[in-house]
């Protein structure tokens, strides 16, 4: 790659006192001071995002994303390779980022996003040609088998929660709400994304017509949903795309999204998880719909998050993730079947994988539509599994301790994932199944950080089983340090895990990495406490209603485990970290601890439970895991329990130092919850720090906000735990 090219670009430079040379637009040559990570050196790491094979199989496209810690921002660039990772090519170069790479003309062409519109180009990077005059960015798109239409995703202004000001007052910043969710995640709702099918000419592309015109509904779903909510049929004639089709406080407190057919040709819409004449019942807004009729009588409408549609690649079928109960965001996920042939009668629902016992994470079809393999958690590690569908029983393909993601067919006989782990930040592999889980082979086709990791010193993870306080078997890890001495005692955290139903498998984060926290000289003990998914339904789902019963008993059981188990823990040096849930939990666990912890570290934690309950966006999160509203006088036992275990009503039992962290357009866990908790320990006269973040949200996502959250983390811990 030309250097002078490639710092135009971007000029992606990291100058610290912990690194010689620079990061560019391409793969770092960043020599490092020491073998031992550092912020610094995580931020200056590729992260690999979207791939996608070409129709032949024999080579990938894929993106990658650079920071600049410098100029505060990233750089998303686009790669090819052949299938078997050799001959990598950058082919782009631009100061603009290009991303979502699609083999398009039967794998002429390669379409892709830059400045918000659609381009297209040639395989090896030339013949860059602009698709799109949109007067609106185009957030996502997907082509058409026959390659003649283009699903484009656009947002469009919407008024349906806040009212549009005034014309003559252009300069005005209040904003008049009106209904509930006016606000998601970390965004006022002033526009919702619409998929429009644009058609695709020898000129380019054309505006296109809006599937959901008319509708206030947004597809695809906020926060997180893209363009895996919508496919295309394999003959061209009809999307099918998933929606909440709902506004105001029904979208608060609810989660049924379902999966809506669309014809092309007609224009119509056939909702495929409801029968036509379905009429949902009247719903308590301030109540759990655990025991509410939408969830015990609706027979055999689907009524809870339906997501992730795809079709068979025959076009006989169509599959989709499906959470049984509304309400329920963290339901689990089993992959349904549709026969398409009985869409317009008496409809043929198959659910295959109800022998895992676990969520369904991601799927892909084979080419022959008899196969379906997929990703889920169990034990702690996600994992490649099969269903074939002449007999669906899973069978487990892999056995690895990491986590496998993102699937998509190859070729007929060979998959293409992103694998990650505690050490090892997302690569590229193809997985060759086999007959048998050790008959499969998997062959690592990128090292997008070899450069940095070949330098840097790696900690070492175990597994250990320790039994919980109400007789039951439970899985911890236990990340050592780099240059672990067993003869040596170590300062130890507790990792208390969010969701609260997030699995402690074997994830990569740029903030909670278990790579730096090691490297910087700490044993972490990550429990599978109560709660989590991959130690089945009954384990997960024990901890909604009881946040503060048996999930910080299995906690605690983790840590005393370690600190009367394992020699090289030091019990007179423990510290307890967690974010969201986690953040709860650390916040509870301040007032609980009996003087087991030295200090404390919280992230975007719920500290005041009957403050959150209105706080929050999402109603449906609270209401099922709390039972009621506070103000209800017929409150559940659970409720009563919840709202009388809250963490701020044991901050006169507080007495250890605490850190707490927050971003303000957090809108799931608002601001006031850190403020709220840093304010009480400086009253109580305890020594506590508040990192802010104004333009953050539930994450953490500018490299130098980055940065500064991990050396605020580090000197925290180094303060109270290294002395």
């Amino acid at each position: 790659m030309n250097k002078t090219i490639a710092i135009a670009a971007a000029a992606l430079l990291i100058g610290t006192p912990q690194m010689e040379a620079q990061t560019m637009i391409g793969k770092s040559n960043i020599t490092l001071k020491s073998d031992i990570m550092t912020p610094e050196a995580l931020w200056a790491m590729g992260r690999i995002g979207g791939y996608a094979a070409s129709p032949d199989g024999k080579r990938i496209a894929y993106q990658v994303g650079y920071y600049s810690v410098q100029q505060n921002k990233s750089h998303q660039v686009l790669y090819l390779m052949d299938a078997d990772g050799r001959n990598q090519k950058q082919l782009t170069t631009t100061e603009k980022s290009e991303t979502d790479a699609a083999w398009i003309d039967g794998g002429k062409k390669i379409a892709f996003l830059s400045d918000g519109q659609l381009w297209s180009m040639n395989p090896d990077g030339t013949g860059r040609t602009q698709l799109t005059q949109s007067k609106i960015d185009i957030e996502g798109f997907k082509f058409s088998p026959d390659g003649k239409h283009v699903i484009l995703v656009k947002s469009l202004p919407y008024y349906g929660t806040i009212k549009k000001n005034p014309e003559d007052l252009p300069k005005a910043t209040g904003r008049l709400v009106t209904d509930m969710n006016y606000r998601h995640w970390d965004h006022y709702v002033e526009s919702i994304p619409h998929p429009f099918v644009a058609e695709v000419t020898s000129n380019g592309v054309d505006e296109g017509v809006d599937i959901l015109q008319g509708e206030p509904y947004e597809c695809p779903t906020a926060p997180f949903g893209g363009m895996e909510l919508l496919d295309w049929s394999p003959d061209s004639k009809y999307i099918a795309y998933s929606c909440r089709k709902k506004e105001g406080v029904k979208y608060a407190i609810s989660t049924d999204t379902d999966i809506f057919l669309y014809d092309i040709n007609s224009k119509t819409t056939t909702n495929l998880c409801k029968t036509a004449d379905y009429q949902e019942p009247a719903i308590d807004a301030t109540k759990s719909m655990r025991n509410q009729s939408v969830n015990t009588k609706f027979g055999n409408e689907f009524v809870g998050y339906d997501t992730n549609p795809k079709f068979s690649p025959d076009g006989k079928s169509l599959a989709w993730l499906s959470m049984k109960r509304d309400g329920y965001e963290s339901d689990r996920n089993r992959l349904v079947i549709l026969d398409l042939s009985t869409v317009s009668g008496k409809r043929k629902y198959q659910f295959v994988s109800e022998d895992f016992d676990s969520n369904v994470d991601d799927y892909c079809w084979t080419p022959d539509s008899k196969i379906i393999y997929f990703i889920g958690v169990w034990h702690a590690t996600e994992n490649l599994y099969r269903i074939n569908l002449a007999k669906p029983v899973t069978e487990q393909l892999t056995n690895d301790w990491a986590d496998f993601g993102s699937l998509q067919m190859l070729n007929s006989k060979q998959i293409l994932a992103e694998r990650h782990d505690y050490f090892h930040p997302n690569d590229l592999y193809v997985i060759t199944p086999g007959k048998t889980m050790k008959k499969t082979l998997l062959k690592q086709i990128t090292e997008e950080n070899k450069s940095i990791l070949d330098q840097l010193a790696k900690g070492s993870v175990q597994q250990r089983w320790t039994t919980t306080t109400d007789g039951k078997k439970m899985l911890y890890w236990i990340v050592l340090p780099p240059h672990f001495d067993a003869n040596k005692k170590y300062p130890t955290l507790l990792f208390c895990e969010g969701g609260p139903q997030s699995p402690v498998s074997q994830f990569w984060s740029y903030r909670w990495n278990m790579f730096i926290m090691a490297s910087q000289g700490y044993i972490v003990i990550a429990p599978n406490r109560r709660g989590l998914p991959g130690f089945g339904s009954e384990w997960c789902e024990e901890i909604s209603g009881d946040w503060t019963g048996q999930c910080m008993n299995d906690y605690l059981s983790a840590i005393d485990d370690a600190a009367q188990n394992l020699p090289y823990v030091d019990k007179d040096r423990l510290g307890c970290v967690g974010a969201s849930f986690g953040g709860f939990s650390v916040y509870y666990l301040a007032g609980h601890h009996n003087k087991r912890f030295k200090c404390f570290i919280a992230h975007d934690g719920a500290f005041n439970l009957e403050s959150m309950y209105t706080d929050t966006e999402e109603v449906w999160f609270s209401n099922w895991e709390y039972d009621d509203a506070y103000w209800n006088k017929d409150q559940t036992a659970n409720a009563r329990k919840t709202y009388e275990n809250s963490p701020h009503k044991f901050v006169d039992k507080w007495d250890t130092p605490i850190l707490c962290i927050h971003g303000e357009k957090d809108y799931r866990i608002n601001a006031n919850q850190g403020m709220g908790a840093f304010n009480a320990a400086r009253l109580r006269g305890i020594p506590a720090e508040l990192l802010i973040f104004p333009d953050e949200n539930h994450w953490v996502l500018k490299p130098q906000n980055g940065i500064l959250w991990q050396r605020t983390y580090f000197d925290w811990l180094n303060r109270w735990l290294k002395k």
